[in-house]
């Protein structure tokens, strides 16, 4: 499950950031920052972003999964499998 926390706290950082980044920007413009739509566009922008940038964590926690599910699928058959035989 390391994948799985490397991937998540890249995806946490990069909204982190993504927020910041467009919140000091509408900042700098106007004076006047509406939060809520801060956090959309910076959900989009790092949404985006997560999709190009973060393709290497995404594919190694894809992998894990799928040898998990594959380990998981094999378990149950093998049982099944012995169930059939009884």
């Amino acid at each position: 499950m390391k994948e799985f926390w490397i991937y998540t706290a890249l995806r946490v950082a990069l909204f982190v950031g993504a927020f910041c980044i467009v919140f000091g920007v509408w900042y700098a413009i106007t004076q006047d920052v509406p939060v809520l739509w801060a956090v959309v566009i910076a959900f989009l922008v790092s949404g985006v972003g997560s999709y190009v940038l973060l393709q290497q964590p995404r594919d190694a926690f894809a992998a894990k999964v799928e040898g998990r599910a594959s380990r998981i699928s094999e378990k149950f058959e093998a049982t099944k499998a012995k169930e059939d035989e009884d």
